[in-house]
Parts: C-alpha cells; sequence; structure tokens
C-alpha cells in the first residue's frame, strides 16, 4: 500500500525535485568565462598573427585598389576596382590562372599526394634497412633549398642534360623539354621536392592504424588492394584532407622553382600567378595591378582552404 506524499501548509502537496538549474543568462556567461581560459593561452599568437599577418594583408587590400607604381608619378591615387577589372579582361593572367591550376593538380592533388601515399605505404611493409634509406633519398630533396632544386631539375631537363643523356644511349628520341613541355618539366620538378612531406604526413598515419585489424582483413581473405581500398584509406582520410590542404597551398605560392627553371617561358607557357604577379609589380612597375593579382591568388587559396576544412568537418 503506497502513502501519499506529505501535505504541506493549505493542503499544497510536496513534490521532490532536482536542484535548481541556473538561468540562461548564468549559464551564458560561465561558458564565456570557460571560453576566455581557453583562449589565454593561444593570446600572444593571435596577436602576433594580427601584427604580422592582418597588417599587410590590409595595407595589399589598400594597394590593390590604386595606381602605386614604383617609377612615374610619386603618389598614388584611389581608382577602384580598375586593376581587378584589367586583370580578369588579360588574356595572359587568364593564362596564368589556367596554368596555376594545371601546376597545382598536376604536381600537388595528384603527385605529390599519390606519390607519398605509395612510398609511404611501401616503407610501412618494408624492412629497416629499406626505410631508412628510401625516407633518406626522398628527404634530401625535401630540405635542399628551392633555387638548388631548380638549378639541379634544369640540369636534368635542359637540352643537353642527364634526361636526353640517357634517351641517346637508350636510341631513343630526345627533345627540348624545357621548350616543349614546360609546365610538366616544372611539375616534375616540383613532385620531386615536395614529395617528402606527404611521405612523412602517411607515414604517421599508417603507423597509427592497428595492426589487429589490417591481420583480421589479411585472414579473412582480403587482398592488398582491398585492403587499401576498405581499410587503409577510410582510417586515414583526415591525415589525406590535412595533406591536400598544405600541399595545396605550398604549390599556389611555387615561385623560386619556376623561375630558376624557366622564368614562366618560353612564351609565358608556364607562367603561374606567382610569376604573373612579380611580373606585373616589379618588372613593368605597376605595384597597384601586381598586388591586385596576390589578393586574387590569396582569395584562390582561401577557397581551397575553406573546401578543405569543410571536408575535415564533415569526414566525407
Amino acid at each position: 500500500m503506497t502513502t501519499a506524499p506529505p501535505a504541506g501548509p493549505g493542503g499544497v502537496v510536496k513534490t521532490s525535485r532536482g536542484p535548481d538549474l541556473p538561468p540562461p543568462a548564468r549559464r551564458s556567461a560561465a561558458r564565456a568565462r570557460r571560453g576566455l581560459l581557453r583562449a589565454l593561452p593561444v593570446s600572444p599568437a593571435v596577436v602576433l598573427l594580427a601584427l604580422f599577418m592582418a597588417g599587410p594583408i590590409g595595407y595589399c587590400a589598400y594597394i590593390a585598389f590604386t595606381d602605386l607604381q614604383l617609377t612615374g608619378q610619386a603618389e598614388s591615387s584611389f581608382i577602384g576596382f580598375d586593376n581587378f577589372r584589367e586583370a580578369f579582361g588579360d588574356e595572359r593572367f587568364l593564362n596564368a590562372v589556367w596554368l596555376t591550376l594545371v601546376f597545382t593538380v598536376l604536381s600537388s592533388l595528384i603527385g605529390q599526394n599519390t606519390l607519398g601515399l605509395a612510398l609511404a605505404s611501401l616503407m610501412w611493409r618494408a624492412s629497416k634497412p629499406v626505410r631508412t634509406v628510401t625516407g633518406a633519398v626522398v628527404i634530401t630533396a625535401w630540405v635542399l633549398p628551392e633555387v638548388v632544386a631548380g638549378f639541379l631539375l634544369y640540369a636534368f631537363f635542359r637540352r643537353e642534360g642527364t634526361l636526353n643523356a640517357v634517351l641517346d644511349f637508350l636510341h631513343l628520341p630526345s627533345q627540348n623539354w624545357m621548350f616543349t613541355l614546360p609546365i610538366l618539366a616544372v611539375s616534375f620538378a616540383n613532385v620531386w621536392r615536395g614529395t617528402a612531406f606527404s611521405m612523412l604526413v602517411y607515414s604517421a598515419a599508417l603507423n597509427e592504424i592497428p595492426k589487429e585489424i589490417t591481420e583480421a582483413a589479411e585472414v579473412d581473405g582480403a587482398g592488398g588492394w582491398r585492403r587499401m581500398w576498405h581499410i587503409t584509406l577510410p582510417m586515414i582520410r583526415r591525415s589525406i584532407g590535412t595533406n591536400l590542404m598544405l600541399n595545396t597551398l605550398q604549390t599556389l605560392s611555387v615561385f623560386g622553382l619556376i623561375w630558376v627553371m624557366t622564368r614562366g617561358g618560353p612564351g609565358n607557357r608556364s607562367q603561374t600567378l606567382p610569376l604573373f604577379m612579380y611580373e606585373q609589380a616589379f618588372q613593368k612597375s605597376m605595384i597597384g595591378y601586381g598586388t591586385a593579382v596576390a589578393l586574387l591568388l590569396l582569395v584562390v587559396g582561401s577557397l581551397f582552404s575553406l573546401v578543405y576544412m569543410r571536408l575535415l568537418r564533415t569526414e566525407v
């Protein structure tokens, strides 16, 4: 037989309840305090970024709307969007945009990413001596200064270079690679120089995969390609997204390698946006126009970053 809850004064029945919840305003203030405490350790870095990045970017954004020049008139005047209209009406600028996309896709999204994953997978299953030698050889190209790497690849691809010497020895047709296929030559050079970063990223990701999972899949009869497609790649997808983002941003800003090898030629057939920007700003003295091109390149890099960050957040 159950008993009713005791009645209080006036015959009102008392019921038990949990502790009173704080009002929404108090909870919001508590969350704000916790967020502030978490932000304090990174505040010095934020201040430095604001001083050394946001400040110059803001000044460049202002210069892009002026007709500032290295020579001629001493003062600049505000011209609005004229520099941007001139860029989108310039066939050489549109050609530089196209070559930048080709260079980025060939050397970063396909070349460095695929070759880095292949090398990391081979080293994952190789013996320690093989891993040591392979890693040393690949990383050597990465630690070389960009100008030195450019001279080495120029000596490899030039008309009297190493590649044509090997082809002549094998009685195969040779050609002037720097003239016939300049964008492919500089793309190969960027792959050769930057693959080590992708290899290191993927090596670290592969080492985090539990061996029990791959061994169980192997016992169940899954072949190498099946394990790679259904187990390895899904488990390292976040590393793939991070590597693609960093490689893309680095490739968009490559200047010294292409400048040493081809200087954007012949006939502007390897002139990417960084080289076009340099030509307009410092060779033709049009600082305002060159800065507008640099700002457009920054926008392109930001769009790539937003896409990759969205993919990483949704883990697609």
